[in-house]
């Protein structure tokens, strides 16, 4: 699905549907990460704002399905985090599913 269409269907969803929403909108978003500059390459190509896909980052990790990289001084690190989805996909979803507390019963 086009990045643009997957930035509407975002903002008008609710709960769960939100959350699988998000991570389609992340996962395409990654797989541009390696052009520089990021944001200004989604901007000219899909017509995507960087709060769109900063947005969706922030959800998830409110959710608690994923976790921002931070610099040392504790900004995030929006296309680092992006890039690590992209060449890491694999482990990124074996370190959620490790990292992910019990649901409490």
């Amino acid at each position: 699905m086009e990045l643009k269409t997957l930035t509407k269907l975002y903002r008008v969803s609710h709960g769960s549907e939100k959350a699988r929403i998000a991570w389609k909108l992340i996962k395409e978003a990654a797989k541009h990460s390696n052009h520089e500059p990021y944001w200004d390459f989604l901007k000219e190509a899909f017509g995507v704002k960087m709060e769109e896909v900063k947005d969706a980052l922030r959800f998830l990790e409110e959710m608690r399905e994923l976790q921002v990289k931070r610099s040392v001084d504790g900004k995030r690190l929006y296309v680092s985090t992006l890039k690590d989805i992209r060449e890491n996909p694999v482990r990124l979803d074996r370190w959620l599913s490790i990292s992910r507390k019990p649901q409490e019963r």
